[in-house]
């Protein structure tokens, strides 16, 4: 950016760029240069390049009011006019203002320009105006340089004669103490590796629980089918919606709650909406962190407490509360959660459950305590640990015995469900979730990138590699389903086997009857061949005294939600030899799993938290301390023996409504609010080659079609049947079925509100401020903050690193004034 002066008419013209300034300021440019260096202000930097740049503009005279006079004060009066004679034919050199990056505004010789003499007349035609605009100006540029500590400014010197601007200037430094320098100035660090940045993404959006939910879905509700439905949708609708908000988080280099304000100020209120829904998932998610540290302290025992009954106390008999039930889910129900049979009943936290849960809060603190230096080298760990283990288990299960019959339920595709609207409904959800858009967390994570990199190629990759894990934790999943299932069965007609031979010692059943004695080696093909080689009457009668061993019906009772992993997962890898090491193992892995998580959606907290205050950003520590302090109290709730039934009505029923409302209020805001086409044009100029067009269109017409479908699909089936809960009956120490009561439902809609509240209350104090709907094309590009590498802040430079700014076309971003140190 330069400034350039020259004589025309009257006056004097000061040129930048296409933006002409005030012609009558030639005496202030004159003891500028004079004194050589001029520093700006730091504040006016840090708070130019802030998200509510509106407030800043009331506050504060932006640099054109303050040093290079706007057009609003476009002539001014100097004190003392200078004669003709000592103007006239003068060669001064040209004054221009250079981005040198160093800590200082520098004033550079650019070579001579010559003007005539002005045509000045009697000191009488000098309007009034002239002089109150020089004063006023005057006044603007004392206040800016009092806001940022500079040395109060000398009144203007009266021009002097040629012979005077001849000499040699003098030199003067000014100076900021590194205290304040501290307190103006933030530098945005970079991840310091796109790998990790990557990393990151792909640890955040891969849940635990969403990958055993999925693998459920895939089983019931269509197989095949369901995930070509799944794929259609998450580039149809998952892709572009995850680049959207990649792009929007790196282009403005802000948090949830900053960025949609500077595209759209009236739907600014869907950032908080976005935090306080991810508030509430780190409630609950570490909850589930805490089940994992819970049952992996209990898998150092042999046997594992969830493979046999517990004996009672002082007595060598199992408990009796077990004999009606499983080891699994009496370990699951009855020693893990102490659940209580209603979602009513209240209780004091699980003190078997408070130590895990507040070990997993100290983990994640202490990952994050340094921010995105520690952060990053923990992701790298625990992301390809994670990936090192699910290989290695994937490969362990093609060897179990069942395997095969597991993978022939993956590739089974039930073509009906394509037609159904349910199965899309579910997809579209499931694909909200994979992705992780929505709650904020993905924007703040991919502030930290610098605005050039391609963050559509980075939307397919994580997509890409969120779908591959999928892929190989659900084959993962199927091959120890189908060892399960196989084991199941096997028992089931052994144990069928002996019952039938107890029958007929007794003489209730004809000797006709009687097993196979031997049944080693596959017991189901060996019974299940002699039972479908009896007679039709003696078979009918096998038939009235032991249950059908089916191991396709076996397969299909794998539970749904955390009982996936905690009932019939368990329950399988107990069947397996040296099962205490499987077995931590498998936590291990689901451990690191969700502290990727856990640390994701702390980081959607976090970031907008010191966006919006100087204090978080100078102690970073304080704040992963406070916030996990906070969190794990308040998780406390979740943790009650009622405890399990609220993640279970908050993560499959609720959390999908704010979801698709906050990310459709997103896409709004970039494709109606600040323009589709615009933030394309704003996106080529960052990554220096043009987007396709298509990505406009979609998240102009198809994704806000597609989420209004969805929430009213999702509705719809919410509706038209009861919300129900499955909760442990003590007393028969089984699972039963109950509705949830009216007032928990009113409860979570209660609740929604809440966090939707934010959009209309924003939206109200955008009509009464008289802020505009969209930023218009003519109030300037884009602008972020300044970022280091990691590498520069681990020793961070006193000088100023210079802003960057979205440049876009001139004709409509017109140029900007800026003076960097």
């Amino acid at each position: 950016m330069m400034l350039g002066i020259r004589g025309q008419g009257d006056g004097y013209e000061v040129r930048s760029g296409s933006r002409r300034l005030s012609a009558y300021s030639l005496p202030v440019l004159l003891y500028l240069k004079s004194q050589q260096t001029f520093r700006m202000a730091g504040t006016w930097r840090a708070r130019r390049i802030a998200p509510d740049t509106r407030s800043f503009q009331e506050d504060e005279p932006s640099f054109a009011e303050a040093g290079a006079a706007p057009e609003s004060l476009s002539v001014m009066k100097t004190e003392t006019q200078p004669s003709t004679s000592s103007l006239a034919n003068t060669s001064l050199t040209d004054t221009v203002i250079s981005d040198s990056g160093s800590g200082s505004q520098t004033w550079e010789d650019k070579g001579p320009v010559t003007w005539d003499a002005p045509s000045w007349t009697s000191e009488a035609q000098v309007s009034a105006t002239r002089i109150a605009n020089a004063e006023a100006w005057k006044t603007h540029a004392m206040e800016a340089q009092a806001r940022t500590g500079q040395p109060k400014p000398i009144s203007i010197p009266e021009v002097a004669p040629a012979s005077v601007l001849k000499q040699k200037p003098i030199y003067e430094k000014v100076q900021m103490i590194e205290k304040e320098e501290s307190e103006v100035l933030y530098a945005r660090p970079f991840w310091s590796s796109k790998a990790e940045y990557i990393l990151a993404q792909v640890g955040f959006s891969v849940r635990p629980d969403y990958l055993w939910r999925f693998t459920y879905l895939w089983l019931n509700s269509g197989g095949c089918s369901f995930v070509a439905v799944y794929i259609f949708m998450l580039f149809l609708v998952g892709v572009p919606l995850l680049f959207l908000e990649m792009a929007a988080g790196q282009s403005m280099r802000q948090g949830s709650v900053g960025v949609w304000k500077i595209f759209a100020p009236w739907i600014g209120g869907v950032g908080y909406s976005s935090f306080m829904v991810c508030f509430i998932i780190g409630l609950y998610l570490n909850v589930m962190n805490s089940w994992t540290v819970f049952y992996m302290s209990q898998s150092f025992q042999y046997p594992v407490p969830w493979e046999k009954c517990h004996l009672t106390a002082n007595s060598s008999d199992f408990d009796p509360a077990c004999e009606p039930t499983t080891p699994s889910m009496y370990f699951w129900y009855r020693q893990t959660l102490k659940a209580s049979d209603r979602i009513e009943d209240g209780g004091s936290p699980v003190s078997s459950l408070v130590l895990p849960f507040f070990i997993c809060w100290c983990l994640v603190g202490a990952f994050m305590i340094n921010g995105l230096k520690s952060t990053g080298k923990v992701i790298y760990v625990l992301v390809l640990l994670s990936c090192f283990i699910i290989i290695g288990l994937f490969i362990r299960s093609l060897l179990l015995e069942g395997a095969k019959f597991g993978l022939q339920q993956l590739v089974v595709a039930k073509i009906a469900d394509v037609y159904n609207v349910s199965v899309w409904s579910v997809a579209g959800s499931h694909v909200l979730f994979n992705t992780g858009i929505g709650l904020g967390s993905v924007a703040s994570l991919a502030s930290y990138m610098p605005q050039s990199n391609n963050c559509l190629s980075d939307a397919f990759l994580v997509s890409l590699i969120n779908l591959l894990t999928l892929v190989i934790i659900t084959s993962f999943n199927f091959c120890v389903l189908g060892f399960w299932a196989t084991v199941i069965t096997h028992r089931c007609c052994e144990r069928n086997a002996e019952t039938l031979s107890n029958l007929i010692a007794l003489g209730k059943l004809p000797t006709a009857a009687n097993p196979p004695a031997n049944l080693h080696g596959n017991p189901t093909s060996i019974y299940n061949t002699w039972l479908n080689g009896l007679p039709l009457s003696i078979k009918s009668m096998v038939l009235q005294e032991v249950t059908e061993c089916n191991i396709e019906t076996q397969f299909l009772k794998a539970k749904e939600g955390p009982k996936f992993v905690f009932l019939s997962f368990l329950e399988a890898m107990s069947f397996l030899p040296l099962s205490v090491f499987w077995s931590f193992i498998f936590f291990l892995v689901l451990l690191a799993m969700g502290l990727n998580s856990a640390m994701g959606i702390v980081q959607g907290i976090v970031t907008p938290l010191q966006d919006n205050f100087s204090f978080y950003r100078k102690h970073t520590k304080l704040l992963i301390v406070g916030l996990s302090t906070l969190m794990f109290v308040c998780g406390h709730f979740f943790i009650r023996p009622s405890g399990i039934y609220f993640i279970r009505l908050l993560s499959d029923h609720w959390i999908v409504f704010p979801i698709i409302v906050i990310v459709t209020l997103e896409t709004m805001a970039i494709s109606w609010a600040y323009g589709a086409r615009r933030f394309l044009a704003d996106l080529m100029t960052l990554l220096g080659h043009p987007i396709s067009p298509i990505y406009g269109w979609l998240w102009l017409c198809v994704c806000p079609v597609a989420l209004l479908i969805l929430f009213v699909t999702v509705m719809v089936d919410l509706c038209m049947q009861p919300v129900t809960y499955v909760s442990w009956d003590s007393s028969t120490s089984k699972e039963v079925l109950q509705p949830y009561p009216l007032w928990i439902l009113l409860l979570m809609v209660t609740l929604f509100a809440i966090v939707i509240l934010p959009v209309p209350a924003y939206l109200v104090y955008c009509l009464t401020r008289g802020i505009p709907f969209r930023t218009k094309s003519g109030e300037g590009p884009i602008t972020a903050s300044t970022s280091l590498s990691l590498s520069d802040e681990l020793t961070p430079s006193k000088d100023v690193q210079k802003e960057e700014i979205l440049q876009g076309d001139e004709t409509e971003y017109p140029s900007t004034c800026r003076v960097t140190s």
